[in-house]
């Protein structure tokens, strides 16, 4: 039965969405010509600065738009549903360790965002590119969400650790 036939919004937030990795390339290609000119004429901390704000601000906007798509209301778990637009195409090799309605963790082993940056040319500053955006993009989703990550494939580690949180107000969280 389509959504027309019973009335009930049966829409997938991610249907007709590309996965990220290939999103991240097509971005990345765009970037970086940018950020060098950037780079150029107003030097590599300003330009990083200024690819840092707008990628965030970004992530925000995108998350917000799932969120508006996603049928009633947000959770950790349709955020753990979004997931799949990450992992497709190979691009992460995760481990899931907790998969709750309060809690999602999980390790990344292999990240191709990262490799997909480093074949680019675009290494120094792929951090800016994707991990800069994971923490703003739970927020924009649903602001009780939070993400505590302490190292990244990216940034030299082994693995990424993802640690997410659904926060009540209540519980003293900072939504």
């Amino acid at each position: 039965m389509s959504e027309e036939t019973t009335g009930v919004a049966t829409s997938d937030p991610t249907k007709g969405e590309i996965g990220i990795l290939e999103r991240r390339r097509i971005e990345a290609a765009i970037i970086a010509p940018l950020y060098e000119q950037m780079r150029e004429e107003i030097g590599e901390e300003k330009a990083q600065a200024i690819l840092e704000r707008t990628i965030r601000a970004a992530a925000i906007a995108a998350a917000k738009g799932f969120a508006e798509r996603t049928p009633g209301g947000t959770s950790l778990s349709t955020f753990r549903d979004l997931q799949a637009l990450w992992t497709k195409d190979d691009a992460l090799t995760i481990e899931v360790l907790v998969a709750t309605d309060q809690q999602f963790d999980y390790n990344v082993h292999r990240c191709r965002y990262a490799e997909a940056y480093e074949e680019m040319g675009l290494g120094h500053i792929g951090h800016l590119l994707s991990c800069n955006r994971d923490s703003v993009f739970c927020q924009g989703y649903d602001p009780r969400i939070q993400l505590e990550r302490t190292q990244t494939i990216m940034g030299g580690a082994s693995h990424c650790d993802f640690r997410y949180r659904l926060v009540d107000e209540t519980e003293g969280g900072t939504p």
